[in-house]
């Protein structure tokens, strides 16, 4: 389809120039113009958007952007164009064009929870928590048994503050898929920033024999364990947790991933010890080194 529009434009600016170029006569000849078909612009529409999903697949991301981009205005009347290349956008860091683009798939299919479960997502990133929650609680009244949107419900509640409320999105969470880990973890956070120290640890423990190399419950169990007087056991706990993602060093990355003030107030302590600084410089030296390499 690039290669028709590119084409018929062509065509058409030939045209022009001919139409200019020829002396001025009673019976000039036309630029022929190609009939053009609606429902096959909108068949090669959806061939575009099936390759941009493919690629999308592959977090190919600045691949398949164009793709949906044309797609868009070649099937404008169907949702799930509007809806994979609001969803790109979000991929993009594009949080506002996401929700235009998003918004108008919803406008064509309104009752499509998928829609309003990735809206949901993208006013969370945006920071707008209240028009998250009435996304997302819209989705699931139509479908209530998706983790993933009961997950972010429970985000959003932390983010409002509203803690009993978060931990039971969380916990519907989890019934509804066991191995759920991250929501567990979230408990945890939950817990530990109302003093639920011991609960906190609980949880953080259970996400970690769901998955034992996941970096973020490894370090806030060893912050706790750290805090609690285990100091041993929270400092090799801690260097193992960063040995897998040096970014959890970063206490702004801790705080994007709605580490509270408690918790991190306990983790800045932490990660100050002198144990914590040299495995922290050391890895920073590794990744300059490759850098370099």
């Amino acid at each position: 389809m690039p290669r028709f529009n590119w084409l018929f434009s062509c065509i058409a600016c030939a045209g022009i120039v001919m139409a200019d170029a020829l002396p001025i006569r009673s019976q000039a000849l036309l630029p022929y113009t190609p009939q053009i078909d609606s429902e096959q612009l909108e068949q090669q529409g959806f061939l575009l958007l099936q390759d941009a999903i493919q690629l999308v697949r592959f977090q190919k991301y600045e691949l398949a952007l164009p793709r949906a981009e044309l797609a868009s205005q070649l099937a404008p009347d169907n949702y799930e164009v509007w809806f994979i290349l609001g969803s790109i956008y979000l991929q993009q860091n594009e949080i506002d064009k996401g929700i235009e683009t998003l918004e108008q798939a919803k406008t064509l299919a309104p009752d499509q929870e998928g829609i309003l479960f990735t809206l949901g997502n993208a006013y969370f990133q945006k920071g707008d928590y209240q028009t998250a929650l009435e996304k997302l609680q819209a989705g699931l009244k139509i479908r209530d048994d998706v983790p993933e949107a009961l997950f972010d419900l429970g985000n959003t509640y932390l983010k409002l503050a509203e803690f009993d409320r978060a931990i039971d999105s969380y916990e519907k969470a989890v019934n509804k898929e066991k191995t759920f880990w991250p929501a567990i973890n979230n408990v945890g956070l939950v817990e530990y920033e109302q003093g639920n120290i011991d609960d906190a640890i609980k949880n953080w423990e259970k996400a970690l024999e769901i998955d034992a190399e996941q970096a973020e419950p490894q370090l806030a169990l060893a912050v706790a364990w750290y805090i609690q007087g285990e100091t041993r056991k929270g400092l090799e706990l801690g260097e193992s947790a960063l040995n897998i993602d040096e970014r959890y060093a970063d206490l702004e990355f801790l705080r994007e991933n709605l580490w509270g003030d408690r918790l991190l107030a306990d983790t800045k302590k932490f990660l100050e010890t002198p144990q914590m600084r040299a495995i922290i410089t050391l890895n920073q030296k590794e990744a300059e080194s490759l850098e370099e390499n």
